[in-house]
């Protein structure tokens, strides 16, 4: 679902915020009758659920509606399993994409940030997600994968099906889901398909690619097959580069809306660490992690019964006034951050630093190529679904040269 701003409201960006808040006021935990899940919306209480994987299981599958090609691709995503089968797969996975790794990427980061924006160096406006937002993470992680980048159109197109969220509304429930499953099976397929050939083809060639290494990688006289590779290379690729699509077009949007902030970050680019995590803080690009409750447990004073879903909103909890002084201010200087962006515990997001690394390279860029960068108009923003992700699907600016 990709939407429009109507002229004379404010930009969905600044109105999913009052939204989360006024969830959060309600208390912080709370049963949505609609949709019939239980609402973690306080910082302590989501990060107790993120931490204990034991009463509040990531693994959904017994709670959503089944279908074949997901089965696929949930044998190795470690997103959505719980241990020890967790500790297992993210150990072998961990061998392979190190910190050193990831810290290696910055001059191709660099490199490729730089190629991306000549493209636009003789225009006074662009579509700053066309341009630099969405291409720049895939063909980092394509090439990091050993994958074509060449064929990056290819998994945008992947990425449009599975987090368009054209089949669901804002507040979907179990029936949306299933219509949801079985329109972007095919796209799973493929996806899964050409994973898989991609593997094969590594391990019988390998190379000096992460792939590689992933095949090569052992724990306790255990690797990986090819099939539970499948999982992690398709979520790395396409679900690892849309959370750095969406910060770098949230962080515009923010930067635009919060006069003064574009200038700080310019005069001291030492701030523009801190102003990544406040940009996460504020706009999460996935606000709601879900866990199923293993056993009776009562949560803030809240009988919790078994085998029922739970949401623990990140977006509600990254605004808690018992964890953040002024949450409702977005500061750029503000620290610490102990922002729940990305995760708590065994199931912190394994693609944290790159996100963060690439959105601090491209931010310091697109300062030192542009000495102005604006909104012209925020009817022009097209929106992704905030039921599935929070960000801006398109994204015209207008630049201003040295």
């Amino acid at each position: 679902m990709i939407s429009k701003q109507p002229t004379g409201q404010r930009p969905l960006l600044e109105e999913l915020p009052d939204r989360w808040r006024g969830l959060r006021e309600a208390g912080p935990v709370r049963y949505d009758e609609t949709q019939g899940v239980w609402q973690v919306l306080d910082h302590a209480s989501v990060a107790t659920v993120l931490a204990d994987p034991a009463t509040y299981s990531s693994d959904l599958s017994a709670l959503t509606p089944a279908q074949p090609d997901f089965e696929t691709f949930r044998q190795g995503n470690f997103v959505g399993m719980d241990p020890p089968r967790h500790r297992t797969l993210r150990t072998l996975v961990s061998q392979a994409f190190t910190p050193r790794v990831v810290q290696g990427l910055g001059p191709r980061i660099e490199a490729v940030c730089a190629r991306l924006l000549d493209t636009v160096a003789d225009r006074d406006r662009f579509d700053l997600v066309d341009t630099l937002a969405y291409p720049l993470p895939i063909i980092v992680i394509a090439e990091l994968l050993g994958i074509p980048a060449g064929e990056h159109r290819l998994f945008q197109e992947w990425a449009g099906v599975l987090f368009g969220g054209d089949q669901l509304g804002e507040a979907p429930d179990m029936a949306d889901l299933e219509r949801a499953l079985q329109a972007i099976a095919p796209t799973v397929r493929e996806m899964n398909g050409y994973m898989l050939e991609h593997i094969r083809a590594r391990r019988a060639d390998p190379g000096d690619d992460l792939t590689s290494r992933l095949i090569a990688a052992e724990a306790d006289g255990v690797r990986l097959r090819d099939e539970e590779m499948v999982g992690f290379v398709a979520l790395l690729l396409v679900a690892g580069h849309i959370t750095t699509t969406a910060l770098l077009g949230n962080a515009v949007v923010a930067f635009d809306r919060h006069p003064g902030t574009d200038a700080a970050l310019r005069a001291d680019p030492a701030r523009i660490p801190a102003a990544v995590e406040e940009m996460l803080r504020w706009l999460p690009p996935f606000p709601e992690l879900g866990r199923r409750v293993t056993r009776p447990v009562v949560l803030a004073g809240h009988d919790l019964p078994a085998d029922t879903l739970l949401m623990a909103h990140l977006g509600a909890a990254n605004r808690d006034p018992a964890r953040f002084a002024d949450p409702d201010v977005f500061d750029v200087t503000r620290s610490p951050n102990p922002h729940l962006t990305f995760g708590h515990g065994i199931h912190f997001c394994f693609g944290a630093p790159l996100a963060r690394l690439e959105a601090r390279i491209a931010l310091r860029m697109l300062h030192e190529r542009f000495r102005m960068l604006a909104i012209p108009s925020y009817e022009d923003i097209a929106y992704q679904n905030p039921a599935v992700i929070v960000g801006v699907r398109h994204l015209p600016v207008e630049v201003g040269r040295p």
